[in-house]
């Protein structure tokens, strides 16, 4: 297998694995005022969170860097092409971020308030905004030979693009309950459950349109229909989803949490194969896409990051596994008594 398309496989899974990762806890501030009735349940949803939420948004950096490092000419394209979306999607993550810390500065309900209100927006908005972004990619964007994006940010809200947005925002509110299932006991427990077989049916009904919607808009099945073995890959989203049902009706939120990973990731795969060698597609000429072949990097760079990547990379599973392993108890009003809890 050339380096390339290497480097666009694990760009892929990069993308899924942050989705699958960041996913949760987006999810998890999304719900905060739909389930948390007080002030001591909304301390409990920022400390399900806490100790992982800044480590997960270490593979949003890694996606963004194997970007520019292994694929400039993508990294700089779609930069300028979504520069309007990262703005803001860089900004919503930035306010969501400090709302963690800002928020128990001062002893003020307003004050408290105030910043939920910031993690709550921040991160509806950054689920948005990443599925409206991948579903553009996926439909392709309308950059020239010169590589000049001739939409705006309008063009990007299409029919598509927003469907794409509604289903990373359910998908992130099913995986934010049901991990919110596992860190929580007691009426917490129960209301994500019970958040989770309500938000099921519309998640089915969201992700079959933009499958739906992805045959009629998007060339992402072309590359299927002269693979026939690759539709295994779409079994892992409709796999997945069948299995959270099936998990959650056994009242087994870590089971389930486990195939709502798979179905995020599912999605994500499913979308960067479709496009295969395409980083970046035009919408107005595929000639003019960006792609491994126009974009990569020098073979020598390749292969220099290929073996950074080998070594750092299951470094830094292994620590946040241990992160995980150590900090996966359930959260309770007790925890909130420690001075490192938010």
């Amino acid at each position: 297998m050339e380096l390339g398309t290497i480097w666009f496989l694990l760009w892929g899974v990069l993308w899924a694995v942050y989705f699958i990762l960041d996913g949760f806890d987006l999810g998890v501030a999304m719900l905060m005022p739909v389930l948390a009735k007080n002030d001591v349940e909304r301390r409990i949803f920022y400390n399900s969170v806490g100790p992982f939420w800044d480590g997960n948004e270490v593979w949003l950096i890694t996606a963004g860097g194997v970007t520019f490092a292994a694929f400039p000419g993508t990294y700089a394209v779609m930069f300028s092409a979504l520069y309007t979306p990262l703005l803001l999607l860089l900004f919503a993550l930035i306010f969501r971020g400090i709302s963690f810390e800002f928020r128990s500065k001062v002893e003020s309900a307003s004050w408290r308030r105030m910043w939920d209100s910031f993690h709550i927006t921040g991160s509806f908005l950054s689920a948005l905004l990443l599925g409206v972004a991948f579903a553009n990619i996926f439909k392709g964007i309308p950059i020239d030979q010169a590589g000049v994006n001739q939409g705006n940010l309008f063009t990007l809200l299409n029919p598509y693009g927003l469907l794409g947005g509604l289903l990373f925002v359910c998908a992130f509110l099913m995986h934010g309950a049901l991990w919110l299932a596992i860190k929580t006991e007691g009426v917490l427990h129960e209301r994500a459950m019970n958040f989770t077989v309500k938000i099921w049916p519309a998640l089915l009904i969201v992700a079959a349109l933009f499958l739906g919607y992805t045959g009629v808009s998007t060339k992402v099945f072309a590359n299927y229909l002269s693979n026939p073995l690759l539709f295994v890959i779409v079994l892992l989203p409709v796999g997945g989803l069948v299995m959270q049902r099936v998990y959650i009706g056994q009242h087994r939120p870590g089971r389930a949490w486990v195939a709502s990973a798979v179905t995020i990731a599912g999605v994500a795969l499913f979308g960067v194969i479709g496009i295969f060698p395409a980083l970046l597609p035009s919408s107005l000429n595929p000639a003019w896409s960006m792609t491994i072949a126009n974009s990569a990097s020098s073979p020598l760079t390749l292969k220099i990051m290929l073996g950074v990547a080998l070594v750092f990379v299951p470094l830094v599973i292994i620590y946040q596994g241990w992160v995980y392993k150590t900090f996966l108890h359930k959260v309770t009003e007790k925890d909130l008594d420690y001075d490192e809890a938010y």
